[in-house]
């Protein structure tokens, strides 16, 4: 299987769940392509994968387990090749439309005090290397994104300020001209969606944009639980629990 991390540009985040993983299944986790001369494209991330799964896996179907960008991701791979993927767990997804967007941004005005926006204010002018000031200001919303997880139990790799942007980017012009999510309407796998219900991303809202268009979509949802299930004191091992065994039945 495939861990496919999120961001965009954030490498290394799901390495705890590419390692637990790892125990029971032959799991890669794949830092995906960081910015360059050219601008980078979902269909792009997408080629890239395919080139993964092609040196890499024998000729199987790998699952693909994918956090917040990185479950986008998922989806947008197995509608361009459904005869390539496996089994797809969205972890955190992202949003698809504009009204599950402003729910999010309406859940981030809710729970940033003004302590925080001030801190978040002055990183513009106290760090001014964009990839620093991302991985920062990612740690810094941690309470923002988490119910009860531990901070030190956060390993913040270096982050990709461009690749996040020009990724978001196209993935927003993508939904803006109708391409997601109407083309997963071609993914033959069975998808899991797990989501925290303090996760900033409202899951259901999500869950409800996806429905029309996947056809084997089961969802999971978890009290007291932020967008990363694995850090979560009380979740964490449900979580590794549920992923491991739906994986087996499906894999």
């Amino acid at each position: 299987m495939i861990v496919l991390h999120g961001g965009p540009g954030a490498p290394g985040h799901v390495a705890p769940v590419a390692r637990e993983l790892g125990k029971a299944f032959r799991a890669l986790e794949p830092w995906q392509r960081g910015s360059g001369e050219e601008p980078l494209t979902v269909a792009r991330h997408v080629d890239d994968l395919h080139e993964v799964i092609a040196s890499r896996c024998n000729g199987e179907r790998p699952a693909l387990v994918g956090s917040s960008w990185g479950a986008m991701l998922a989806l947008a791979f197995a509608a361009e090749h459904p005869s390539l993927a496996g089994p797809l767990v969205l972890v955190g997804c992202g949003t698809f439309d504009v009204t599950a967007r402003k729910r999010m941004e309406q859940l981030h005005g809710e729970r940033i005090d003004d302590e925080l926006r001030r801190r978040l204010e002055r990183m513009t002018d106290e760090c001014s290397d964009p990839n620093e000031r991302l991985r920062v200001m990612g740690k810094m919303m941690l309470p923002v994104y988490c119910h009860d997880i531990d901070p030190a139990d956060w390993k913040a790799d270096p982050c990709d300020a461009k690749a996040y942007r020009e990724t978001w980017r196209d993935m927003l012009r993508l939904q803006e001209q109708g391409v997601y999510p109407a083309a997963f309407a071609a993914i033959e796998s069975p998808v899991l969606m797990l989501h925290g219900d303090y996760d900033p991303h409202p899951g259901r809202m999500i869950l409800a944009s996806l429905e029309p268009h996947i056809r084997r979509l089961e969802y999971r949802e978890w009290e007291r639980c932020g967008h990363y299930p694995w850090l979560e004191r009380t979740v964490r091992d449900e979580f590794y629990a549920v992923l491991r065994e739906w994986l087996s039945r499906h894999s």
